[in-house]
Order: C-alpha cells, then structure tokens, then sequence
C-alpha cells in the first residue's frame, strides 16, 4: 500500500473507517429493533456488556493492541484478557438466561446474538485496521 498516492491511501483508511461505523450502528440497530419489535426492552440489558467490552483493552491494554493477540507475562495484559473475555461470555449469557427464564422470545433472543457477533466483529475489525501505521504516512 506504500506505492499508492497519499490521496488514495486517505480515501482507503475513510473507507474502513466508514465500515466501521456501518458495523456499529448496524448492532445499535438491530439491538433497539430487537426491543421495539417485540415491545419488551429486558434485551437492553445485554448492552451494558457492549459498553463494558472496550474498556479494558482501552484502560489496561494502552496502545499496544497487539498484545491481546499475544502470550505476555505482563499481569495487565492478562487482567485485560480476563476482563474481555468474562464480557464476551456476558454477551452471550444475558439473552440466553432471558430466553430461558421466558422473558424474551425467540425472535429477541436471535436478534440479540445477531447484534451481538456484529460488535464483534467490529471490535476485530478495528483491532484489525489499529496495527496498520498508514494514517502517519500518507504525505
């Protein structure tokens, strides 16, 4: 991508930036949806984890976001893991307890995992695009 006019280059990164945003409002979407369209916001609960996700790779895991994909002896790097790993699971546990205690239904629930993978995969996809240093060469 080095042999690339820094124009380009600038219209490349706007692109995935602009992806980005369509996969996150894409999961604010179809987490409202799946509250509004079956008129029961017990789904909502599921979003906290949403919020709480960045967090520790933002506040342990500084600047170096390939550590997460990486074996380190660093205690923060592990609490980080840690941390993630436990709201992922939450992800994932909220809706499957609301469908099991009958709170929600079935439409909810898929609705829920759906949005759920697509944060997810917005998550992977920007730390993805931050191990990239081309936004500080494009002149």
């Amino acid at each position: 991508m080095a042999e690339l006019p820094g124009y380009l280059r600038s219209c490349l990164n706007t692109g995935k930036l602009a992806f980005l945003a369509i996969l996150v409002s894409g999961g604010i979407v179809l987490q409202i949806l799946a509250c509004a369209l079956y008129n029961n916001w017990w789904p909502m609960l599921s979003a906290i984890t949403y919020v709480l996700l960045p967090m520790p790779l933002l506040f342990f895991a500084g600047s170096d976001g390939d550590s997460i994909f990486s074996e380190s002896d660093n205690s923060w790097v592990n609490f980080t893991k840690f941390l993630t790993g436990s709201s992922l699971v939450g992800g994932i546990a909220i809706p499957s307890i609301l469908i099991h205690a009958g709170v929600i239904g079935w439409g909810a629930f898929a609705m829920e995992l759906s949005s759920f993978f697509v944060f997810i995969l917005a998550v992977l996809c920007f730390l993805g695009m931050s191990g990239e240093d081309d936004y500080y060469s494009m002149i």
